[in-house]
């Protein structure tokens, strides 16, 4: 997790990842935010994420973002 969050606050420093839980819902991260991410998570873990990983619930926090992580890893 210390990883993800490095990784989230490093694109966007003014956000609580930690505790926030509705990054996506309440429009916290945008799209920009989002393909950042999605890169760094790539680069990071050298992992794919396809399009239809793209779904909300897998961004709306840093809990869910490293399930997606663990699952696309544990996929390959």
């Amino acid at each position: 997790m210390e990883k993800i969050l490095e990784i989230l606050n490093s694109i966007r420093s003014d956000i609580d990842f930690a505790n926030e839980d509705k990054l996506i819902d309440d429009g916290i991260l945008d799209s920009f935010d989002i393909v950042s991410i999605v890169g760094e998570l790539c680069d990071e873990y050298d992992i794919t994420i396809t399009v239809d990983d793209m779904e909300p619930e897998n961004f709306n926090s840093a809990a869910a973002i490293l399930a997606l992580v663990e699952r696309l890893q544990d996929e390959m």
